[in-house]
C-alpha cells in the first residue's frame, strides 16, 4: 500500500531525474585514457554506472506517467 503522491515527491523525482540525466551526460563526455593504469576497470565501472542511471531514469519516468 503506497501513500498518495505529494508535491514534495514530484519535486524529489524531478530533482533525481535532473541529477541522473546530468550524470549520464558527464559519463558520455568522458574520454578514456588507455595509457593509464586501471583505465579498463574505470571504463567498465563508468559503463555500469551509466546503465544503472538509465534504468533508474526509466523507472522514475514510468512512475511519473502512472500518476
Amino acid at each position: 500500500m503506497g501513500r498518495p503522491p505529494t508535491q514534495i515527491d514530484s519535486i524529489d523525482r524531478a530533482r533525481a531525474l535532473r541529477h541522473l540525466t546530468e550524470l549520464v551526460a558527464a559519463l558520455d563526455r568522458r574520454v578514456g585514457h588507455v595509457e593509464r593504469a586501471g583505465e579498463a576497470a574505470i571504463a567498465r565501472d563508468a559503463a555500469a554506472l551509466r546503465e544503472k542511471a538509465l534504468k533508474r531514469i526509466s523507472e522514475l519516468e514510468r512512475r511519473k506517467a502512472k500518476r
